[in-house]
């Protein structure tokens, strides 16, 4: 994973698709669905630290807007 794109790829992977129109909320939603990927180990350690560290800096990025 290199970006937001391969995150919600990797969601829509396990059938889940997030688009509020609202990109903060999108965010958040997008966070949620990973860590409860995570929690029922549906995805491995490295993926949840990537796509984490992916959704900080897309919040970052957007928060200095």
């Amino acid at each position: 994973m290199k970006n937001l794109y391969d995150v919600m790829q990797l969601l829509k992977r396990y059938g889940t698709v997030i688009y509020t129109a609202d990109y903060s909320a999108d965010l958040g939603l997008i966070e949620e669905e990973i860590k409860e990927l995570y929690r029922l180990q549906f995805i491995t350690a490295k993926e949840y630290a990537t796509a984490m560290l992916i959704l900080r800096h897309k919040k970052s990025e957007y928060d200095k807007k």
